[in-house]
């Protein structure tokens, strides 16, 4: 089944006898038992609620996964997810991450004993590795520097140490990579971005395809109970019936406003994936079905920076992305502002750094737009 299809009809695991062409939203805390150790296979929605069922069986069959499950927003998946390491225990993760990914580790997990070291290329990952060594955490295309890991290289090493491999998915979705494909044993979402599609909901994911990973994480989501609402899975399964559409057109425009991001004088650098010059170009190209709707780039000074956040209209100057409002985002001060200002400056994360998700308006009005909130800049 061609994967537009799985978005808007999803898994075929149905708990509704009325025909109901929507997904109902089972809102109840608990369920009846038949009898005295009987079970319907639903007791209390921290463990299992129907709709829920419905959305992780829905992205484990997008990822082609085995098992899913949901989480109360990307960070509640995160902190689940970490919840399968031990003090002394040792994660190598890309150096260019999600500033609360980051804040996560730094704060959360290093406090509870889980060492976290970062690795800036390939090359390094494998120097890193120590017998401590657990899992290695990818995010790609990065936040905000859009830099592109070689997923099925990084599998080769993780597979040689036995160590898993986990990659978070947002930006590009399943619409667009596939990392199981490429040798992730856990695949991430925060599915408020591109699944959930219209910036009205939080959530989050973790898909895999292993029982044992599947059984751990289900036992921690139910102890530490940051589970999804069935109202919140009835949105993230309404939004990801258009993904496919909206990624589609979302990457389109994007192609338009880096072309007029790339002629303007006052943009010192843009990074797109889908850029023949962009360092990671071919490994994006290799592993990919897609570059996205994600653009970062960087303006003569931080003045400029502030000028067009100050003066965008039909784009909005706010965190988060992958909706149907195009939002732009100030890294320095916004998603990376709790990483010190040595390490951002580092990473180029900087004064000058813009980073605009591109959403489903007209790209000749996004691009007007721009072209008022840049103004008189030469």
């Amino acid at each position: 089944m061609d994967i537009s299809t799985l978005c808007v009809h999803g898994c075929e695991k149905k708990f509704d006898t009325t025909g109901a062409v929507a997904v109902p939203i089972f809102a109840s805390a608990t369920f009846a038992h038949p009898g005295v150790g009987q079970s319907t296979g639903f007791d209390y929605s921290r463990s299992l609620n129907p709709t829920n069922v419905h959305l992780e069986d829905t992205i484990a069959a997008l990822e082609e996964g085995s098992h899913a499950v949901a989480f109360s927003s990307g960070m509640a998946a995160v902190g689940a997810l970490m919840e399968l390491f031990a003090p002394g225990d040792h994660i190598i993760a890309s150096d260019d991450l999600y500033g609360g990914t980051v804040r996560l580790f730094s704060h959360i997990s290093q406090k509870n004993g889980v060492q976290v070291s970062y690795a800036a290329a390939l090359g390094d990952i494998e120097k890193k590795i120590t017998p401590s060594t657990k899992a290695v955490f990818l995010e790609t295309p990065s936040n905000p520097m859009m830099r592109v890991k070689d997923i099925s290289a990084v599998a080769a090493i993780t597979r040689k140490y036995n160590a898993l491999l986990i990659v978070d998915n947002t930006f590009l979705t399943p619409y667009f990579q596939k990392p199981f494909f490429l040798g992730a044993d856990i695949v991430l979402h925060s599915g408020t971005k591109y699944l959930g599609g219209h910036n009205d909901t939080l959530a989050g994911l973790l898909v895999v395809k292993s029982d044992e990973l599947a059984e751990k994480l289900r036992f921690i989501a139910k102890t530490t109970g940051g589970c999804l609402s069935p109202f919140d899975s009835f949105l993230i399964i309404r939004g990801i019936k258009t993904l496919a559409i909206r990624m589609e057109r979302q990457q389109e425009t994007a192609l338009k406003i880096v072309r007029w991001l790339l002629e303007h004088s006052a943009v010192k650098k843009v990074y797109y994936p889908g850029l023949q010059e962009h360092p990671d170009y071919n490994v994006s190209r290799r592993q990919t079905s897609g570059f996205g709707g994600m653009i970062s780039f960087s303006v003569r000074d931080g003045q400029t920076a502030v000028h067009i956040l100050e003066s965008v209209k039909i784009i909005k100057y706010a965190e988060s992305l992958g909706g149907v409002e195009s939002l732009i985002t100030y890294p320095v001060l916004q998603t990376h502002a709790d990483i010190p200002e040595s390490e951002r400056k580092a990473r180029g994360i900087d004064e000058c750094l813009l980073r605009l998700s591109v959403g489903l308006e007209a790209s000749d009005d996004l691009i007007a737009d721009l072209k008022q909130a840049f103004g008189n800049v030469i």
